[in-house]
């Protein structure tokens, strides 16, 4: 990438923010869930934006757990919580993300997350383990597991997908688009083997409004090694 010019945001902590912000390396499933709409788009905060309706009235919950291993913010953990949406009033074939939660186990990626793309970063405490062939991620509150997924570890079938999506948040309060990058792993999870685990907390009750845990997921996905990279985000309008 030594032929694409960099943009410096700023510095926080000392350390200076640029982009494009590549990711060298993470390890990362993603779960997508068949949701009701209404209480999809509760939890959507302000009116910028809406949960793209896949049928009448159903939403997709998409769950990232992403073990970060060479990322310029930090080797951490970081679990994302969002829907497939797009700025309200925008045509059918705008469709991007917006993660209403993103706990991450790391203070200066918590920083750097909600001053530079307005992403909710909050620092809690995650797990994720390998042992079995299962996969476990898990954010702990008070030492008891609130939100815990699980899986069979698949093989990889090839070489990961590379997509372009754009992720939605408010930075400043004002709507917000940061393009990315990113490649996903061509691991299909047996959706059979998903368990997921939900015990006290805001985070637990705001997954049962969807239907979770007895949902099961309709695809997972699982990759090693995988790569990213972050584009300077902007307003929208």
């Amino acid at each position: 990438m030594s032929d694409v010019a960099t943009t410096v945001w700023g510095e926080i902590e000392g350390q200076t923010i640029t982009f494009p912000m590549e990711v060298a390396a993470m390890d990362a499933a993603t779960l997508v869930f068949s949701v009701p709409a209404g209480p999809a788009q509760a939890l959507l905060p302000g009116d910028d934006f809406e949960v793209v309706e896949v049928l009448d009235g159903v939403a997709q919950l998409v769950v990232a757990l992403c073990d970060y291993e060479a990322n310029p913010w930090g080797d951490y953990l970081e679990l994302n919580l969002g829907f497939l949406a797009r700025p309200r009033g925008a045509g059918d074939e705008v469709v991007g993300s917006f993660v209403y939660r993103m706990p991450v186990d790391q203070a200066f990626t918590c920083q750097a997350g909600n001053e530079v793309m307005g992403f909710p970063k909050t620092v809690e405490d995650l797990r994720m383990r390998r042992d079995g062939g299962r996969v476990r991620f898990e954010m702990a509150v008070g030492g008891s597991v609130e939100v815990g997924f699980s899986f069979d570890e698949p093989e990889q079938a090839g070489d990961p997908m590379a997509v372009d999506t754009v992720s939605y948040s408010y930075l400043h309060g004002r709507a917000h688009e940061t393009p990315l990058h990113m490649q996903m792993g061509t691991g299909m999870i047996d959706v059979s083997t998903v368990r997921v685990e939900l015990g006290a907390g805001v985070v637990a009750d705001e997954l049962r409004t969807l239907g979770l845990p007895d949902l099961a997921p309709d695809f997972g996905s699982w990759g090693t090694g995988l790569a990213a990279t972050f584009q300077l985000g902007r307003p929208i309008g």
